[in-house]
């Protein structure tokens, strides 16, 4: 099927003033695809989980959420945060935790997924050097084999301002895989969007794991190496599975333009989201996302990447900051033309071949160790650090 390119989409957030520009090649939201407004009772937070690589200092606030919820907290540490730090800091508090280094996982406790291989083959122009997704599939594998049915993931740079809001969150899972927080604070997007808004387009955010519940019958979902994998997390077979925005969570700034790499490594994600997400903006479904298709929408990104460019040089900007944003939309360019229709296409193949692959590795390990004691299950399965209140922590 020869699938038009999607018409841009518009959508007014509270949370952002309204911009003026609006491209042709470029849907500047999707949160369409998402139930708002939605009500159902509060229920329990079973664990909060928190990828981090700061130290232990950048913790305080994800402790303080799970003191309020009464919840374990999972610290996934790698860089410079570790998981001694976070355990004495919840033990200060009298939280109970969960804290993993990355480095002592043991390399068969998660798969290695095709979509990684086939990515790191083709000489290091689009492999991701982050640990990001491997700690967010841990987190699901523990969340499984804990028997937990209700968890949301919190970013270590993120504040919640009502804690309640995970307990309103959590309370929707029983009808949606996914519940995220409405990003306020600095936008969570890509460097490209990032720039555009700057420049003045209109463009919208998405909920992500920044903030995000997740119920039990998602745990067989997965989270890609690649940027946006919150996003890949969401879709199913078919198109998004079931998802809801609620509450607020607001996103500490950062530089986006620090240096040109990190649009360099978006970029791949970034095209594969944005194309797969523009196919559900307009009605289509996944496999809509033919070869054809890709190389139309890969037209389109490369063209409203120029489009951004000549937006930043035309406003009024600082004159610094306008050469670091268009050498960081440069590069995102340069790395997009790398990117081939038959690309994307091989992508989702693989795709769909890891999601069987992280379904059947789950279920597995859940026969293989549900129903025991955490402690017992965290010694099984190699992760020793624990604290809980009124015993000493292990590790």
């Amino acid at each position: 099927m020869n699938v038009a390119a999607p018409a841009p989409v518009t959508h007014h957030d509270p949370h952002h003033a309204p911009q003026r520009s609006r491209s042709a090649n470029h849907n500047a939201s999707h949160r369409h695809l998402l139930a708002r407004d939605e009500v159902a009772e509060p229920a329990k937070v079973d664990a909060i989980i928190v990828p981090t690589s700061r130290p232990a200092a950048y913790l305080h606030n994800v402790v303080a959420l799970a003191k309020h919820h009464r919840c374990t907290l999972v610290t996934l540490c790698s860089r410079r945060s570790s998981a001694d730090a976070a355990t004495a800091l919840a033990a200060r508090a009298g939280v109970e935790i969960v804290a993993v280094d990355i480095a002592e996982v043991s390399a068969d406790l998660v798969p290695e997924f095709r979509t990684t291989t086939m990515l790191r083959g083709r000489g290091g122009r689009f492999d991701r050097r982050t640990d990001t997704s491997l700690k967010r599939n841990l987190g699901l594998l523990l969340a499984a084999v804990a028997g937990w049915e209700r968890i949301v993931y919190v970013d270590d740079d993120v504040m919640i301002p009502r804690p309640d809001d995970l307990a309103d969150a959590v309370g929707l899972l029983d009808r949606f895989t996914g519940v995220g927080l409405s990003v306020g604070g600095y936008p969570d997007n890509s460097v490209v969007c990032h720039a555009y808004r700057e420049a003045g387009g209109a463009q919208d955010t998405f909920i992500g794991t920044g903030a995000l519940a997740v119920g039990r019958e998602s745990f067989t979902s997965f989270f890609p190496n690649i940027y946006n994998e919150d996003w890949f997390f969401l879709l199913d077979d078919t198109g998004l599975a079931p998802s809801a925005v609620t509450g607020l969570a607001i996103q500490q700034p950062y530089d986006p333009y620090r240096d040109t790499m990190r649009a360099r490594t978006e970029e791949l994600g970034d095209c594969l989201a944005e194309g797969l997400f523009g196919l559900l903006d307009t009605g289509h479904g996944l496999t809509d996302a033919t070869v054809a298709y890709w190389r139309q929408f890969l037209g389109r990104r490369r063209r409203f990447i120029d489009e951004v460019i000549a937006m930043v040089g035309d406003a009024e900007l600082d004159a610094a900051d306008k050469t670091r944003m268009i050498a960081a939309l440069k590069a995102a360019g340069g790395r997009n033309r790398l990117i081939e229709p038959q690309l994307c296409a091989d992508y989702l193949a693989a795709w769909r071949e890891d999601r069987q692959l992280w379904r059947d590795h789950v279920e597995a390990q859940r026969r293989r160790h549900g129903g025991q004691r955490l402690e017992k299950l965290l010694a099984d399965l190699g992760l020793l650090h624990h604290y809980r209140p009124g015993r000493q922590a292990n590790g």
